[in-house]
């Protein structure tokens, strides 16, 4: 009976006589491993930046805002648009126990200037409690305060994109800056942020008083969206409960019709995130073992094209005593072989492709155990597959006609 270490001994010498062929098929391995581990990769990638991204939303935030009423009103037809106000604030503030904060927001896009420099952003209104919904710190000077909304002053607090492309490196706090030729006074700047879940620059922004955006910049009285912080992560669910029945409650919507407002859990939004970006991984997982599929077929070709060139030598090493199962043995050997260095080879070409292309395009990668080990040993499970049905045609040769093969 052939021994193992006969097998690989003979699988050796027959791989060393076909370099070329041999490179090629172990080609197709590295390829579809390369191919999974990198897509894996920036797959995990993506799904850690929206947990981060989401996370950096603030802690249990739930948002309601305007929409369209359902309800005639004095002649007046549905579909109007509503308006959401500062006593709707004021009331889910003072009469919602599962609350701990609710600020109103105002939101505008505007050229800013400085000196010689501009920049257009995003203009965010609201109260001091907006920062403390967001987790939001500041990394230089302080927050506006509650007199400098009831006081509508000029003031501003800069996000940290803004800072760099008004002041570079300059601290900006106490500076001077325009918005729709109103000067404001820079009072703080907020720490990063980074990206949103949509992929916005959240710190690309800047945050004012709220009343100071309605009457000096806007010249509304409105509110654009009510945000609020839940009392502990276990109230989340409640209190966004509670915001909409407390709205329904103050804009008179009867029972069986439609809120003229919408309110949304940022923790439901984030979960639905997440759960979008594992299936992208997984299809992009998908996508990416065709590649090694592809490969296992080149794998079975080139053993097909080998057991037809050997057919003479394997009748004679029947003839010598050789039994179907040394023959399946050295056969399969060879194929799992050929999977086992392209997947070692398609792993750390993988590990290495992931870490320049991240940091070429800036995408973040994260190369976990789990994914290596599939990579690794799905190929391996390509070569014994695709290997399989060679191997057993080899074994199932008849001695006599593989001798006078030619």
């Amino acid at each position: 009976m052939l021994s193992f270490k006969d097998a690989v001994r003979q699988m050796w010498r027959d791989l060393r006589s076909q370099k070329l062929r041999t490179a090629l098929t172990v080609f197709g391995i590295v390829w579809g491993t390369v191919s999974v581990t990198l897509l894996l990769a920036f797959g995990k990638g993506l799904e850690r930046q929206m947990i981060l991204n989401t996370a950096g939303l603030g802690d249990q935030i739930c948002i309601a805002w305007p929409g369209l009423t359902s309800i005639p009103f004095e002649g007046l037809g549905k579909g109007r648009k509503i308006r959401l106000n500062e006593d709707d604030v004021e009331a889910i503030r003072k009469e919602l126990s599962s609350v701990r904060a609710a600020a109103p927001s105002l939101r505008t896009v505007a050229q800013v200037i400085s000196a010689n420099q501009n920049w257009s952003t995003a203009i965010q209104g609201s109260t001091p409690e907006y920062f403390t919904i967001r987790a939001w710190s500041m990394a230089s000077g302080a927050q506006f305060t509650d007199a400098d909304v009831a006081g509508a002053t000029k003031v501003a607090v800069l996000g940290k994109t803004v800072a760099v492309n008004l002041f570079g490196a300059q601290d900006p706090v106490g500076q001077i800056i325009r918005i729709r030729n109103v000067p404001f006074k820079v009072v703080g700047v907020l720490a990063p942020k980074g990206q949103s879940a949509m992929g916005q620059d959240q710190d690309d922004a800047i945050i004012m008083p709220f009343s100071t955006l309605q009457k000096r910049i806007l010249g509304v009285t409105y509110v654009g969206a009510i945000m609020v912080s839940a009392a502990s992560p276990e109230e989340g669910p409640v209190a966004q409960d509670q915001v909409q029945r407390l709205l329904r409650q103050r804009h008179h919507i009867p029972a069986g019709q439609d809120d003229d407002f919408t309110v949304r859990n940022m923790a439901d939004i984030a979960a639905a995130a997440e759960a979008s970006s594992r299936v992208m991984t997984m299809l992009l997982g998908s996508i990416a073992s065709v590649s090694l599929v592809v490969g296992g077929i080149g794998i079975m070709n080139i053993m097909l094209v080998s057991v037809t060139e050997r057919t003479r030598e394997i009748g004679i090493r029947m003839a010598v005593g050789a039994r179907g199962r040394d023959i399946l043995l050295q056969f399969l050997v060879e194929a799992v072989v050929l999977s086992l260095a392209g997947g070692l080879l398609g792993v750390v070409f993988g590990l290495v492709g992931s870490q320049v292309i991240s940091a070429m395009v800036h995408w973040p990668t994260i190369i976990s155990l789990s994914s290596i080990l599939l990579a690794f040993l799905f190929s391996i499970a390509i070569g014994v597959f695709f290997g399989l049905y060679p191997a057993r045609r080899a074994a199932g040769l008849n001695p006599i006609e593989a001798l006078r093969y030619e």
